[in-house]
């Protein structure tokens, strides 16, 4: 990451020179091109809030941290997403001056760890090398790691050979994965968002090591790189598409043989199709994928593309909302063949750590309800069964078609309210007065009422007995907890 949380994080890409800019391209590898390609690494300094998730309504704790960007293209800085998430200040600094120009994001996708960045004014960098994306590395070639790793404040140059290129998790969000290169370059903290270049072009982006082996680390690959560029020409970032299906590997001879396949080692059991999702209605489980986009799938979920094996799901991944793949599978004993339309799933994103947004909580008579998502599982201890189900179900069984939200009650604020309340922090909500809860705006609505009922009834999954707040003491309360607690606003609904 960057130099703040960089224990994971740190690796070199570089990006593409988009065709309207008059900049000239990244000279190749004369030993005299080298110092001016450094004048187009820079150096971020940023200056970070981070929100607090166990007590929302606080603002959060200060920090900062150190990472390495790069020119592509007029007015464009192509660095890693977690090098400038949740941040306040950027500061660009061009390698061997001291000036530091303010930048500000204009454009971050954190599902693929990338950011673009632009300065206030870019009349000093006109004249600056542009970076141009090649194409992924190949296996044992060698590639020239660029950065800023902590340690010292001036450019820092490292080689390495490319050891395996894969389908593996990021883990800025801790939820999505994509192609990746590893390579053997030693990457330290700060490098992450610097280029990582061969042959003059720019052949990934730094962006995380792996911490229980030496010289190990990991670049996002020019694929990913150009599909977040293309993402972003129309103004806005849309995420990646979703094909909306689980599958397990056919490899057991006898499992084959009771679905009536060959033993030609290509196919993989669909186990769970997500609802609303992209194949919805089309595939269900039990079925075998044998293709995509003509791509024949191996028993593993693998698919032979550009010469390298890699997951069936990248075919997904170069793909936009929109846009259709052409999917192969036995039913029944049936072949079918047909296009399926692919589509973000957003739901999805309960999963994935959140930036650049403020915690949603409501405070009601001293409980405090707030909405469970990855943010919160990594802040307080959340070990209820139920909880636990609901947060592992809520995109595979389709939760979220009938609650929007899980809402958890995360606190009890002391207050005369609530004394008898113990033990029923960390539950999930599942009905207010009967009502089921959608979602925290609506447990807010039902909480806030414009006439108050005789009593509030609070129904929480796996409590023995329901939480029940007298109606006419609850604006009294409000008040006596926001003074006692410095609680300045009692909710936050927006995030």
């Amino acid at each position: 990451m960057l130099a703040r949380s960089i224990l994971t994080l740190a690796l070199l890409t570089a990006g593409p020179s988009p065709a309207q800019t008059a900049a000239p391209t990244l000279p190749g590898s004369p030993a005299a091109a080298v110092s001016e390609i450094y004048r187009s690494v820079v150096r971020i300094e940023a200056a970070v809030q981070m929100p607090d998730y166990s007590t929302p309504w606080n603002s959060g704790r200060f920090t900062g941290g150190i990472g390495t960007g790069f020119v592509i293209g007029k007015n464009q800085f192509l660095t890693n997403a977690h090098v400038v998430s949740n941040s306040s200040r950027l500061l660009i600094t061009v390698h061997g001056s001291p000036r530091k120009y303010p930048a500000r994001v204009k454009f971050i996708a954190h599902d693929c760890d990338l950011a673009l960045l632009e300065v206030e004014d870019f009349s000093d960098f006109e004249k600056f090398p542009v970076f141009s994306i090649g194409d992924v590395p190949s296996l044992e070639s060698q590639v020239r790691v660029i950065g800023y790793p902590i340690g010292g404040e001036r450019l820092s140059v490292t080689r390495g050979v490319v050891s395996r290129i894969d389908f593996s998790s990021y883990s800025h969000s801790r939820a999505d994965s994509h192609l990746i290169v590893q390579i053997d370059a030693a990457i330290n903290p700060g490098n992450s968002g610097g280029p990582v270049v061969q042959d003059g072009k720019v052949v990934g982006v730094a962006f995380q090591g792996l911490r229980q082996a030496d010289n190990t680390g990991y670049i996002i690959p020019t694929p990913v790189v150009r599909r977040f560029l293309k993402d972003i020409e129309d103004g806005r970032y849309d995420h990646y598409v979703d094909l909306g299906v689980a599958t397990f590997p056919l490899f057991n001879p006898a499992m084959r043989r009771a679905l009536k396949l060959p033993d030609n080692g290509l196919g993989v059991l669909v186990t769970n199709v997500t609802p609303t999702g992209a194949c919805d209605g089309i595939l269900k489980p039990g079925d075998v994928l044998v293709s995509i986009d003509g791509f024949p799938i191996d028993s593993a979920g693998q698919i032979l593309l550009a010469g390298e094996k890699v997951d069936l799901n990248e075919v997904v991944e170069r793909k936009f909302a929109g846009d259709t793949v052409a999917l192969r599978w036995q039913s029944a004993g049936t072949w079918n063949d047909r296009d399926v339309a692919l589509k973000t799933l957003h739901p999805s994103r309960m999963y994935a750590i959140q930036y650049e947004k403020k915690p949603r909580y409501t405070v009601f008579a001293g409980l405090v309800f707030q909405p469970l998502d990855t943010n919160l599982f990594a802040t307080i201890k959340l070990d209820d069964v139920n909880v636990r189900r609901l947060y592992s179900d809520f995109v595979p069984k389709g939760i979220f078609t009938e609650r929007e939200d899980i809402v958890l009650l995360t606190r009890v604020e002391s207050d005369p309210v609530n004394s008898q309340l113990s033990g029923f922090t960390g539950l999930a909500v599942d009905k207010i007065n009967g009502t089921l809860v959608k979602s925290l705006k609506h447990a807010h609505e039902l909480l806030n009422p414009a006439t108050p009922p005789d009593f509030f009834v609070i129904e929480l999954f796996g409590a023995a007995r329901p939480v029940i707040i007298a109606g006419n003491a609850v604006a009294a309360a409000n008040e006596r907890v926001g003074k006692t607690y410095d609680i300045q606003k009692l909710s936050n609904l927006e995030e």
